[in-house]
């Protein structure tokens, strides 16, 4: 079992590389650690909790659990600075619900925020918070 939350992101979405940015900047307990969705960890991470190699979205691994789309992007907001942990209020919606608001944001995010050739490059202060 992993010792502390990863998160993996899908590495070629300028949206999701941004919201890592966004997530590191304010996890300042460094509390979760990052994998790109088509890296090795990555990939065989998706395989050992059965989420097909095709998925494209965010993934939470916690306490030997995935939770993907919105319960994952909530759960994240949970360990984060400032009022980002009152997100996790929203769990209470439906998952069906809050993930057809997610869906609409990431079936269009390459459209609206692009799309990069390369996974981001760690800088080397948080370096150790990505496997690869």
């Amino acid at each position: 079992m992993l010792r502390s939350p990863l998160i993996l992101f899908d590495g070629e979405c300028n949206l999701c590389n941004r919201a890592v940015q966004f997530i590191v900047k304010r996890d300042k307990k460094a509390f979760y650690r990052f994998a790109s969705l088509q890296s090795s960890v990555g990939r065989s991470l998706m395989q050992q909790y059965a989420i097909p190699l095709d998925y494209s979205s965010i993934v939470l691994i916690e306490n030997g659990k995935a939770y993907l789309k919105s319960t994952a992007a909530l759960r994240v907001a949970r360990h984060l600075t400032g009022f980002w942990p009152l997100l996790s209020l929203f769990l209470a919606i439906p998952r069906p619900i809050r993930n057809q608001v997610y869906d609409i944001v990431a079936r269009n995010r390459y459209k609206w925020f692009g799309k990069t050739m390369h996974c981001m490059v760690a800088h080397p202060q948080i370096q150790n918070r990505f496997l690869s």
